[in-house]
């Protein structure tokens, strides 16, 4: 269920550096300067960073996220360069790096020093707070880790001591950023409250922070299903109960109606924001729903005549003749969902085909109605969905990977990044390399950003001569299938 946010979260969302009270209380109050307070409130840095997290996995922006078109849930309709795999000429790698590094990152560990030395709140809602800044970092690191490999880490965030931090070990960072979570969930007190108003995610909900920590344990665990078998699945067997039971769990973060705070895909696609039409729905993607006569459809594209219809991957489209985005997937108000309950029915699935841990087919089929409904399909449209022979888990493909990946697929639409890493995982769906393409494979990688050459010529030169090269094809140390 989408999550209300109150008119003081809408202030946060436009000034993070809040203004402190403007009634002086005594003399010493006219010396202080009140609209340039010299330390930002824990809160609003904490506001900021989930914003610009959840604008960074969201936006369609070519600068920065071009994960829809290499999963081909989008195509592009003139220019073609990131369908192709030209992410140097815009620089990606450069402008995702820093967005997570400077925008994120920085404010999350500024935001958990505050609150650390913060003596005017009790000790409990102080560690609720720590939690909540600990969770969205580990599950922004982990991101990072999924989208390079080794990284700047244990000194990454330390730029008067590390102006050249040294890179870490991707699985060790991984083994860290686990570590942390669990330090997290520990932390957590359900009966006492947390950054208030301030928390853009659950709204104080500590309850809600303590399932969206399990789930993204989940996450984390199954993604080291082929190099650590035995913790990912003592991971999972501690976590499965405690995760998401519904979408109303979901990790969904409210954007509103009206600029800045408004959907970052609003501002690429919808006309009341923009005259451009540069996105349309990619003829893969589009042409398996229409094989399945996907309920979803509807919610996820407009029609040509009464048809779906999807452009080529690489070749220019027509806008007015390809499917584009919905309504719905235009509108301002749309929310971002960094974490769902149906990703974890998924990962449940797969536990129990890797584990013998419950029913394959019984998790599959909670991910695939969980889906549906949250988009706004019938009970009924997932009855007879599930009865094809085409998504019935007992006949809808040779391999379980192929089951769950080609659905898990359709589920993670409009999240093109976590559909990235999950194709990287499962290789399903197969998807053929785009018209054109300049790289020889759908990327497994970004590179490392331009300034890591400049600035930190030594450590990332560390880092590359253990890849053999600074290309896209090679995979992250988790992906080993």
């Amino acid at each position: 269920m989408p999550k209300k946010i109150t008119m003081k979260k809408i202030f946060l969302y436009i000034a993070p550096l809040l203004i402190l009270a403007s009634c002086a209380k005594d003399l010493d109050d006219y010396n202080y300067d009140q609209k340039n307070p010299t330390v930002v409130p824990a809160g609003a840095l904490f506001s900021n960073a989930l914003k610009e997290l959840s604008d960074n996995i969201t936006t369609p922006s070519v600068n920065i996220n071009v994960f829809r078109f290499w999963v081909q849930q989008w195509t592009a309709t003139t220019y073609q360069d990131e369908p192709q795999y030209d992410f140097v000429t815009r620089n990606i790698p450069q402008a995702f790096w820093g967005a997570f590094y400077r925008d994120v990152l920085m404010d999350l560990q500024e935001s958990k020093t505050i609150a650390s030395q913060d003596e005017e709140i009790d000790e409990a809602v102080k560690n609720n707070q720590i939690a909540c800044i600990e969770i969205a970092s580990v599950y922004t690191w982990a991101g990072m880790v999924n989208t390079w490999g080794d990284l700047p880490y244990i000194q990454a965030l330390n730029v008067d001591e590390h102006g050249q931090p040294t890179y870490d070990d991707a699985a060790t960072i991984y083994a860290d950023l686990l570590r942390r979570l669990d330090a997290a969930i520990a932390l957590i007190n359900t009966g006492e409250t947390g950054f208030g108003d301030a928390d853009l995610l659950y709204g104080d909900d500590m309850a809600g922070w303590l399932k969206f920590a399990h789930s993204l344990r989940l996450r984390m665990a199954i993604t080291l299903a082929d190099v650590n078998p035995a913790e990912a699945q003592s991971i999972i067997s501690e976590s499965a109960s405690l995760a998401f039971t519904s979408n109303a769990d979901n990790a969904s973060f409210a954007y509103q109606t009206s600029t800045p705070n408004n959907n970052p895909v609003s501002g690429a696609l919808n006309p009341n924001f923009t005259t451009r039409q540069d996105y349309v729905g990619g003829k893969p993607f589009i042409d398996r729903l229409n094989s399945l006569s996907d309920p979803r459809r509807p919610f996820f594209f407009t029609t040509i005549n009464g048809a779906y219809i999807g452009g080529g991957i690489g070749l220019n489209n027509e806008f007015a003749n390809t499917s584009s985005p919905s309504a719905k997937v235009i509108a301002p108000d749309f929310e971002a969902l960094l974490m769902d309950y149906s990703e974890v029915e998924f990962i449940l699935a797969e536990a129990a085909e890797r584990w013998g841990m419950g029913s394959a087919a019984e998790h599959y089929n909670k991910a695939i109605e969980a889906s549906i409904t949250y988009w706004g399909g019938t009970s009924a449209q997932v009855a007879a969905y599930l009865a094809q022979p085409s998504v019935a888990y007992a006949t809808a493909g040779s391999s379980w990977k192929e089951k769950i990946g080609n659905q898990k697929w359709i589920a993670l639409y409009n999240r093109g990044f976590d559909a990235w890493v999950e194709w990287k995982r499962l290789d399903y769906p197969q998807l053929a390399v785009a018209s054109g393409a300049v790289r020889p494979n759908i990327p497994y990688r970004l590179t490392y950003p331009p300034s890591e050459y400049t600035l930190n010529e030594t450590n990332v030169n560390a880092a590359v001569s253990k890849l053999g090269a600074d290309d896209v094809s090679h995979k992250v140390f988790w992906d080993v299938n």
